[in-house]
């Protein structure tokens, strides 16, 4: 009877290897092979002078209202003026909400549809004390040692002047698209831009504009960052995750802190708080996260293809690793992270009441109800008031498709102007001002063609913000090859 469960089980052995063998040999690159680039030509001096004029002009968004200087958002605007003359003569330019701006360049095939380009205006401050740590001055727009040094160079005016670029130069070789393009750049993204690309979306949706598709930041090329393979990766983000923040009340005895009850508001609060990181929303493999990884996959030695080409067998083993890097964690479950503490002010009193604000970033196929009930069965505690912080409440954006051709016009546009890079679908874990337009089409795609390695991703609303120039040239030709593929 043994021998017998020997060989049923040894004959069980060999087909599941030889199903994964098969399934692994099978398992080929994705990536197109699109004929070279355009020979776009970019005088990048001039190109690299216009960033960092642009960085001159602190267009800052401050969260608390009041601190907002208008005047600087209108001298940025007259900038772009000067700066880009063919643009502002072809195109039609209208200023929404006094300082975001939405420009169309109309093509020459009214039954086509317009697409749209995104890229904000508006820039994080640079808090007080760390000016100081800046090796070039935070607004002084420099350009040294090959790159664009400043506040917004990545997040995001690199991005808005190289779309402006490419539409100056495509001007110029008197090129004119068929499909109609809109140029959205809102003035408060980094406050949630609700003045100014929601504002926009509106107007649009008035007007019954429905693009084909639309591009705004999100993701990047990463280099060196993503586990497992060597080459440049550029992630065109499918959707973004939502966002709740949630505040946690735990109210106990106060009095002096010498004799202190068997519990205090702060030991409660720090023991949920522990419940909820040991306890996160599960890790799921699918959505853009399982197109990433099939896409991805395929690149990577054997062995790693064996396992990503068997997730039948594999996904546990798999999700199990991935929840080990905080990078491909974010990708793969709706995250929770506490971010504010207070309890009393005093270091010899008891608070009456504890607070903590616990931030989640939310993953496709949840929802904020779903974290809310999360919250509430794994505190288990009547102690604890939970509460919805602020207006910021959201769920993750809906999925662009992956299988479209306009997926593929990006996708080619990646492969020709940076020809080793790998291209893979994605999921966006910050938010930006594209999520706005999913109420106009599904086809909201997130990337920004910009090289980033691991320590580049500190500076993005950190110290020391800076874009290489030859990336920046790079920048402005994937812009000029995106739009005239999206014609073809």
């Amino acid at each position: 009877m043994l021998k017998v469960f020997l060989k049923v089980l040894s004959g069980v052995l060999i087909i599941i290897i030889v199903v994964m063998l098969v399934k692994t040999f099978s398992f080929t690159s994705r990536q197109i092979n699109p004929e070279p680039a355009s020979d776009f030509k970019i005088d990048s001096e001039k190109a690299a002078r216009n960033l960092a004029d642009a960085v001159r002009i602190p267009t800052i968004s401050f969260a608390k209202k009041g601190r907002n200087n208008g005047d600087e958002f209108l001298r940025f605007h007259k900038y772009l003026e000067q700066t880009y003359p063919r643009l502002h003569k072809n195109l039609k330019k209208e200023i929404i909400n006094k300082y975001s701006l939405l420009y169309t360049w109309r093509g020459s095939d009214k039954a086509k549809k317009p697409i749209v380009l995104m890229a904000h205006m508006d820039v994080v401050p640079v808090e007080e004390k760390s000016k100081d740590q800046w090796k070039y001055g935070p607004f002084a727009g420099s350009v040294a040692e090959g790159y664009i040094w400043g506040r917004g160079t990545l997040d995001n005016k690199g991005n808005l002047m190289g779309i402006l670029e490419a539409v100056e130069g495509l001007l110029k070789k008197g090129f004119r698209p068929q499909q109609t393009i809109y140029i959205v750049s809102g003035h408060d993204e980094e406050i949630g831009g609700m003045h100014g690309a929601l504002t926009i979306v509106t107007l649009l949706k008035a007007r019954a504009v429905r693009p084909d598709f639309v591009l705004d930041e999100g993701m990047v090329i990463t280099d060196g960052i993503m586990p497992g393979i060597s080459s440049r990766v550029g992630l065109i983000g499918l959707a973004e995750k939502g966002y709740l923040s949630v505040e946690l009340l735990a109210v106990s005895e106060g009095g002096h802190s010498s004799l202190p009850p068997r519990e205090t508001a702060v030991g409660i609060l720090c023991r949920a708080i522990t419940r909820l990181e040991n306890n996160p929303l599960p890790a799921r493999l699918d959505g853009p996260a399982k197109f990433m990884f099939d896409y991805i996959g395929r690149e990577m030695s054997f062995v790693n293809r064996v396992v990503f080409a068997n997730l039948w067998i594999t996904e546990g083993i798999l999700k199990s690793q991935l929840q080990k890097i905080k990078t491909t964690n974010a990708i793969i479950r709706t995250t929770t992270a506490p971010t504010m503490l207070e309890g009393s002010s005093r270091d010899n009193v008891l608070p009456n009441v504890a607070r903590a604000v616990v931030n989640f970033r939310i993953l496709p196929g949840d929802t904020p109800q779903i974290v809310l009930e999360h919250i509430k069965q794994t505190l288990d505690d009547r102690r604890i008031e939970i509460k919805p912080l602020g207006n910021k409440i959201q769920g993750a954006s809906p999925v662009a498709a992956v299988e479209s051709k306009n997926y593929r016009v990006i996708e080619k546009a990646i492969r020709q102007v940076f020809p080793n890079v790998i291209v893979a679908p994605s999921l966006a874990i910050v938010a930006s001002d594209a999520r706005h337009f999913a109420a106009l089409t599904p086809d909201v795609y997130r990337f920004a063609p910009m090289s980033l390695k691991f320590d580049d991703l500190a500076r993005l609303h950190g110290i020391n913000e800076r874009l290489a120039v030859d990336n920046y040239v790079l920048m402005i030709k994937f812009y000029m090859q995106l739009i005239s593929n999206s014609q073809q």
